[in-house]
């Protein structure tokens, strides 16, 4: 079960936006909860999708396009799938994506799932998250978010719906002293041997290499092991 607490502990926040980097606290140092799906569970004991191309309007109503965003809605696609949880029971998650991604991405997802790889959560980022304070705490799988990439003012590969983000808090972003999520220090250790965490020779980045997809774990200026991306961005 997750802590009560979570995402409400308010970090202080520096002069880039970020949250003050602070020690994993022992409640998440190997995180392993699942939380509840926020979509219906799609028919069927296995693996099991669904693609809606384009998304539909009261899908797109709750995630962060407006128009300006560097994508047309009609270009983004609705896609739910079947994943595996850290409790090793069957959830529904859903995600927005570029169309033309729609299927491979799929495809992607029913790997992970013959491979057991668990997952936190999977869904789709709400407008009114890119305003709530850091807690450094989330840990939310997801794909289209119409935001600036982490640290700068150009759009995100995310804003085009060509990179997703698989459990940020045991695949955590650094850039110098940034971390983010900012309480997940702890997974900063490679080594370490705890579920959930993507690894340079393991099933996740080889099923996104399959379809051409490139992993932020091999980035040189900085560490995205949380990342795939379409143009490697």
């Amino acid at each position: 079960m997750p802590p009560p607490w979570l995402g409400t502990r308010v970090l202080p926040e520096g002069p880039d936006g970020f949250g003050e980097v602070r020690p994993t606290p022992p409640a998440l140092r190997t995180r392993a909860f699942t939380l509840p799906d926020t979509i219906a569970p799609l028919p069927g004991p296995g693996f099991a999708s669904r693609v809606v191309d384009p998304v539909p309007a009261r899908v797109l109503e709750r995630s962060t396009w407006e128009p300006g965003c560097p994508v047309a809605a009609d270009d983004l696609a609705w896609v739910r799938v079947t994943f595996v949880g850290f409790d090793d029971a069957r959830h529904t998650g859903e995600l927005l994506v570029a169309s033309v991604w729609a299927d491979d991405l799929v495809g992607v997802f029913r790997t992970l799932w013959r491979a057991r790889f668990p997952l936190e959560e999977l869904r789709i980022t709400r407008a009114d998250e890119l305003h709530v304070p850091p807690t450094g705490d989330g840990n939310g799988s997801g794909a289209f978010v119409c935001r600036a990439v982490t640290g700068g003012t150009s759009y995100s590969e995310h804003a085009y719906g060509r990179a997703i983000d698989l459990n940020p808090f045991q695949n955590p972003y650094r850039r110098g002293d940034v971390v983010v999520p900012e309480l997940a220090s702890a997974y900063l250790d490679r080594s370490r041997d705890a579920p959930g965490m993507i690894r340079p020779d393991g099933v996740v980045v080889r099923a996104f290499a399959a379809i051409g997809w490139r992993w932020g774990g091999d980035y040189t200026s900085l560490e995205d092991y949380q990342h795939f991306s379409s143009t490697g961005g």
